[in-house]
């Protein structure tokens, strides 16, 4: 399934999976089963904690009770809930330096004071983060992506889970973990999640979603945390939208127990483990003056353009020659990267050779002009 468009550009741009890796058939087998096995769950309207036998599984994937899970549209509507009650006009919300552009974005329209606090390749810089806290910097929360981070694709290393927990407990922070990425290791061990490292002591939030699991279509994402916290935000819920939608639920859950996740998950494990392997090895070729640590999952590789290259103008330069990548800047709040993000989930091992080759183009134009 190609992604190349009517323009002939190839897109390194967004963050899917291709076609050819979705279990379309899996998912067919889903629904029917969804309409034979609970037909009046699945068509009804519910209540706003979701389905509630995917609620009941996803409780007993984080070993918490159900009052603890809260089944959303999509890990984006999750993420609005905490924020509304979180992020309040004035309050202060330590991010990552870059972090996902849309929570840039909800967090400021809430009128949140930002801290940003560089990334570095095993994740966020817990010296300098510990040092603004010393300093009286006082937040609501941290939001920390842990695993193959949009968009720098770095994965946070034990040791700094543990010392950002320590740092949330002694600073009376909460630390929202944002993870809808854990499920596409295709590299390393797995790492055990903040919110399992806290032992049930409620500082931490959890996020996570089956769009990169099942198919971005499916929207369904959850959030997990504190009963009472998870309560509030249901009330919330109840008044945003009734309920999440039923169908989209009933189709994950038997997704799920299915076994089709796994196999899925796997599918799509062994091709993006291919496709970054492919854009690794011909960046390093093709733009050896260009910096990148190649991720162990998720969809994205985040590169560093070197001096003299202005990341905006090579995004522009990249379209006129074939393919599209997103500008670094729309992930940092000074604007200024440095760096463009590299989606290498939508194209094919092929496209991505045209991909690079296209892009190195677009580096020589810019530095003939």
């Amino acid at each position: 399934m190609s992604v190349v468009n009517a323009t002939g550009t190839i897109s390194l741009a967004r963050g899917a999976p291709s076609l050819d890796i979705i279990d379309v058939d899996g998912l067919r087998d889903a629904a029917a089963r969804a309409f034979e096995n609970d037909p009046g769950g699945a068509t009804a309207y519910g209540t706003s904690v979701g389905y509630l036998p995917l609620r009941r599984l996803i409780a007993d994937w984080h070993g918490v009770e159900e009052s603890q899970v809260l089944v959303t549209n999509g890990s984006m509507q999750a993420d609005a809930f905490l924020f509304d009650e979180l992020a309040l006009p004035g309050s202060h919300v330590v991010i990552e330096r870059p972090s996902y552009d849309r929570t840039i974005l909800a967090l400021r329209r809430r009128g949140a004071n930002l801290h940003a606090v560089a990334l570095e390749s095993d994740g966020i810089d817990v010296d300098a983060l510990e040092s603004r806290l010393a300093a009286g910097t006082r937040p609501a929360f941290a939001h920390i992506i842990p695993n193959f981070h949009n968009p720098a694709g770095y994965t946070l290393s034990l040791e700094k889970r543990r010392r950002l927990l320590e740092l949330a407990h002694r600073y009376d922070f909460t630390i929202f973990e944002d993870d809808p990425y854990i499920a596409l290791r295709f590299r390393g061990e797995a790492l055990p999640t903040i919110f399992s490292l806290d032992e049930g002591a409620g500082r931490v939030v959890y996020a996570s979603s089956f769009s990169k699991t099942v198919c971005p279509g499916i929207r369904v994402g959850y959030l997990v945390g504190p009963a009472e916290l998870i309560a509030t935000i249901a009330k919330r819920a109840t008044s945003t939208y009734i309920s999440p939608g039923m169908v989209s639920e009933a189709i994950t859950y038997e997704f799920c127990t299915s076994g089709a996740l796994e196999r899925s998950s796997a599918r799509v494990r062994d091709a993006l483990a291919e496709r970054c392997e492919r854009l690794a090895s011909g960046l390093s070729e093709a733009l050896p003056e260009t910096r990148f640590t190649a991720p162990d999952g998720g969809y994205f590789l985040w590169l560093e353009l070197g001096q003299g290259i202005d990341s905006t103008k090579l995004v522009a330069a990249a379209a006129a020659h074939g393919v599209a990548i997103v500008d670094g800047d729309d992930f940092v709040i000074d604007g200024s990267s440095g760096a463009v993000r590299l989606s290498f989930a939508p194209v094919t091992p092929a496209e991505i050779d045209a991909a690079v080759a296209r892009l190195a183009g677009a580096v020589a134009a810019l530095a003939a002009s």
